[in-house]
């Protein structure tokens, strides 16, 4: 188990938490999240984690306790007990795609040998090797292939090629804005890296790896090029882990735990930017 320190004071958090909450405070009013909203959601939250997260054991949990902790009435406490955000609520479709091209860019009959995901044929159709029905089948038989085909083609994922052959397309990997994979996993993967960031300060051996290579004051064009070899390295990276992956869970016997692997890459104009100036020029990695 890992050894707990003493959390940052308050006011020591608030420069940090103001630069994480800024990309997200532009998303709000981009979308039309009032500041009344977002303190409603806050508060349900603030009681729903203090309620589960924080209760003492072998104790109830009272209303008081949740207010002391909180900061928020009583009576409100008394009224949200038991709301919060499903967070960790994944939609059938996300969760059947993302399984399902998992297998397709790893598995090694739906790929060849440079380990790039097949065009499939479909059942009935001539040729030789696994079809498409193969590769949807050997994840879930809960659906049928026709009604996966049909999502995936409506949302740009799988193309049909001049033989007639499915193949994945960027759109699998990137989802279209606003759509529903790409919504549940900016919830997901911002969750889980400020989940290690956080485990990560209240340990005294940071127990999860949080790294980034970091530049300021290069020009675009050595912007440009540093993300396109991030892109590539880091493709390559998931490519290989998600392989290894899909070995390891086919021998697995399964339980409760969950694992995420992410890479993220950004870039900035900083002379555009009206907040707190730049740390001073250099690079390192953090």
């Amino acid at each position: 188990m890992t050894e707990a320190v003493s959390p940052p004071d308050a006011g020591r958090l608030q420069t940090p938490i103001a630069r994480i909450l800024r990309p997200l405070v532009r998303l709000f009013i981009r979308c039309g999240m009032t500041f009344p909203a977002l303190c409603d959601l806050l508060r349900e939250l603030y009681i729903n984690v203090a309620e589960y997260d924080f209760a003492l054991s072998g104790k109830e949990q009272t209303d008081s306790r949740v207010s002391l902790l909180t900061g928020i009435h009583r009576k409100e406490v008394r009224r949200l007990r038991g709301a919060g955000a499903p967070v960790r609520l994944v939609p059938a479709s996300v969760s059947r795609s993302s399984m399902i091209i998992a297998r397709w860019i790893a598995a090694p009959e739906f790929t060849d040998e440079k380990g790039a995901p097949l065009p499939l044929r479909r059942a009935g159709d001539s040729g030789d090797g696994p079809t498409y029905e193969d590769l949807v089948e050997s994840v879930t038989r809960d659906v049928r292939p026709r009604a996966v085909l049909d999502e995936w083609i409506d949302r740009g994922m799988v193309a049909i090629d001049e033989e007639g052959r499915i193949r994945l397309e960027d759109a699998a990997f990137a989802p279209r804005a606003g759509d529903d994979r790409q919504l549940y996993y900016f919830g997901r993967n911002l969750h889980d890296h400020v989940a290690a960031a956080v485990e990560n300060i209240s340990a005294a051996q940071p127990p999860f790896f949080e790294r980034a290579v970091h530049y300021e004051g290069v020009s675009c064009a050595a912007a440009q090029d540093m993300l396109a070899l991030s892109r590539r390295i880091a493709m390559e990276a998931l490519q290989n882990v998600n392989r290894e992956a899909q070995g390891a869970v086919q021998k697995d016997p399964g339980g409760t735990w969950r694992w995420n692997f992410g890479i993220y890459l950004y870039s900035e104009d900083e002379s555009l930017r009206r907040e707190a100036p730049a740390d001073e020029n250099g690079g390192t990695a953090t």
